[in-house]
């Protein structure tokens, strides 16, 4: 016999299979200074456990915005879990942080266990490639507030950073080389554009094949998860290499690279000097986009820009190639004049 709270619509039984079901996703995420395990009313962490002398918290939250739709659509929910990560974790290493937990949260209209499961194991994923802890999250069953099939997703990370090593726009200098990092492709911004582009403005489907994109489906390049640069980055943040970070998100180049900066100083983008993915040729096709805009809205296939002492730029490379991770030096900092951004053509 159905309870009073399942004839409103919230199947308590399925929340209990749910926080089964996710144990063992989460015991993947282990790590030093974790206390206790999910089903408490808390995560707990133990900063006694870290080799840190003057530790600085770094916090950070975001969710995946309207790239659900698209996960939803296509019924694949087993990568979104790593774009929510990603995008709260990315922010706090450009802090200067090395992330230390995560703890997400899951609204749904109709808790399905099986489906909860692979979200959620999609965020110890991208956990486990952060090297951070999924301490705990919620999962809430709404009816009425969202249909059956739909969910949001959102997700909050903590990070530590001795106080010297912080990365504040100050240390930012004129002459310093931009290096970035390349994205795997859109990430989690400018859904609602590009959902417009494909989907409203023209009639294309989630299984589309596009010569340009070689062999992928429309659905596939769109649900390509948001790179995690921990691994790559975090040494370089260790051995005070980098001056500063910025992570291209929402805003693209525009508005994030001039954050890492201090008033006096703008960047120099020399276009041309890494290889743009092609989903975003076929947006701007698409989409009668206009180049700056575009500069405006997406990451263009760099993620995150480093920027790097004249001096430190051979070391930072050569780390960089140690641990496999592709580099292009894009342009450098200079003296501001009016404009926090100016763009190069460069022929390649």
């Amino acid at each position: 016999m159905k309870n009073a709270y399942q004839k409103a619509g919230v199947n308590v039984e399925a929340g209990y299979e749910v926080v089964d079901r996710i144990k063992k996703h989460a015991k993947r995420t282990e790590h030093l200074g974790v206390m206790g395990g999910l089903g408490g009313f808390g995560g707990a962490f133990d900063l006694s456990t870290l080799d840190v002398k003057e530790p600085v918290l770094i916090s950070g939250t975001d969710g995946v915005g309207t790239k659900l739709m698209l996960a939803i659509e296509a019924d694949k929910h087993d990568t979104i879990g790593i774009d929510c990560v990603a995008m709260c974790v990315n922010d706090i290493l450009a802090a200067g942080a090395e992330p230390l937990y995560f703890l997400d949260y899951l609204a749904t209209g109709k808790t399905n266990p099986e489906q909860v499961e692979q979200i959620v194991a999609g965020v110890a994923e991208g956990c486990h490639q952060g090297n951070m802890a999924l301490i705990g999250g919620e999962t809430a069953e709404m009816p009425d507030m969202y249909a059956d099939a739909d969910y949001d997703l959102a997700g909050f990370a903590v990070g530590v950073a001795e106080k010297s090593q912080l990365l504040a726009p100050e240390k930012v200098k004129n002459g310093d080389i931009l290096i970035g990092l390349p994205s795997s492709g859109i990430h989690s911004n400018g859904y609602s554009l590009v959902r417009k582009i494909f989907f409203k403005d023209n009639d294309f489907s989630l299984t589309d094949t596009l010569p340009e994109l070689g062999g992928k489906t429309l659905g596939e390049a769109l649900l390509e998860p948001t790179r995690i640069y921990v691994e790559s980055v975090l040494p370089l943040i260790k051995e005070s290499l980098i001056n500063g970070i910025s992570h291209v998100t929402g805003g693209g180049f525009v508005e994030n690279l001039p954050r890492m900066l201090p008033e006096n100083l703008a960047v120099e983008i020399n276009k041309g000097t890494w290889e743009i993915p092609a989903i975003f040729s076929v947006m701007k096709e698409q989409g009668d986009l206009k180049e700056a805009e575009m500069y405006e809205i997406f990451n263009m296939g760099i993620g995150m820009v480093l920027a790097v002492s004249p001096e430190k730029v051979s070391e930072v490379k050569t780390k960089l190639a140690e641990r496999n991770e592709v580099y292009f030096e894009i342009g450098q900092v200079v003296e501001k004049e009016q404009e926090a951004i100016l763009f190069n053509e460069v022929e390649k």
